[in-house]
């Protein structure tokens, strides 16, 4: 197992490589001059040109890529264009409310969504599998900002039960912490609970037809342990693949989240920083989302001999 996870960190260097080669050139592909945004409507051409040269934009494409990566070797994302602060610092301001809110969803999704699928799995062709797979499909059509603006109506705005945007800090409480998160993990775990609960049902149906399954049930063995001790176990390597796979759709829907409940995350960051064109903070912000991405894709398939011994690399 040491000697495929070792493999399987040294194939992620070129993955990161070539991320980090479309991270930089997001500079050069996206439309606009940020030193004709920074330098304004009213500015000369040599304004925009001295603009230039102080960012460095004048030299050549591959000269400019290798100041970036002997940077990022260095653990310097760049500094902000408009604020004139370090990328790393305002992302360090920033990943805590980001954080809270992936954390609060994923346990919420896997709580629920799990167990949804192991029930439509077990009452398969009845109509609690149907309304329950109704709630996949809908969790799939309904956009993330639609059901944001649904539950902040509801939940907020009619009964006054939880706040209907902004974040406090763990540090101020537990529960002021998990009350400004529950609607936004909620809205952006809908689609993510759908997509588990039927990959775990699918798993299940799969599992459920095997020998030792019948084997357990002749013995007399409780459908609970049956669910849940054998055959929950042996389903597990394709659920903890879309639990992993999953965490690209809770960063990219942390982004439109964060917007309809006004957290203050790496999302709004990363909105800000698109509107304003600030390069250096877009490019760190990508490719902090893609190394985490490729991160947990890492420990997916390392996790795979401990889920399953069965495997073998």
């Amino acid at each position: 197992m040491l000697a495929y996870a070792l493999r399987r960190v040294l194939s992620t260097l070129p993955v990161m490589a070539i991320v980090a080669l479309f991270v930089f050139s997001l500079l050069y592909i996206a439309p606009g001059d940020p030193a004709v945004v920074i330098a304004g409507d009213q500015a000369s051409p040599a304004d925009v040109e001295r603009i230039r040269a102080n960012l460095g934009l004048d030299q050549p494409f591959l000269v400019q890529f290798g100041s970036w990566v002997w940077r990022l070797l260095h653990f310097d994302l760049g500094t902000s264009i408009f604020t004139n602060l370090p990328v790393s610092a305002m992302i360090a301001q920033r990943i805590e409310p980001t954080l809270s809110l992936m954390m609060v969803t994923l346990v919420l999704t896997i709580l629920i969504a799990v167990p949804l699928g192991v029930i439509a799995a077990w009452k398969a062709g009845t109509w609690i599998d149907r309304v329950i797979m109704a709630f996949a499909v809908f969790g799939f059509s309904v956009p993330v900002f639609v059901v944001g603006y649904i539950l902040a109506y509801v939940f907020a705005l009619k009964f006054d039960l939880l706040p209907v945007q902004g974040y406090t800090p763990l540090a101020q409480g537990f529960w002021p912490w998990l009350q400004n998160l529950i609607l936004p993990a909620v809205a952006l775990g809908c689609v993510y609970i759908a997509l588990i609960a039927r990959i775990t049902r699918a798993a299940m149906l799969e599992v459920l037809q095997q020998d030792y399954i019948r084997t357990a049930r002749a013995k007399g063995l409780g459908q609970g342990g049956i669910l849940f001790i054998h055959a929950l176990k042996n389903a597990a390597v394709p659920i903890v693949t879309v639990v992993g796979l999953g965490i690209a759709l809770l960063i990219g829907g942390a982004v439109v989240t964060e917007s309809v409940f006004a957290i203050p995350g790496l999302g709004r960051l990363t909105i800000d920083a698109i509107l304003r064109r600030d390069y250096p903070v877009i490019q760190g912000i990508v490719l902090l989302f893609s190394f985490v991405y490729v991160l947990v894709n890492l420990l997916i398939d390392v996790t795979y001999t401990l889920v399953d011994p069965r495997i073998r690399y």
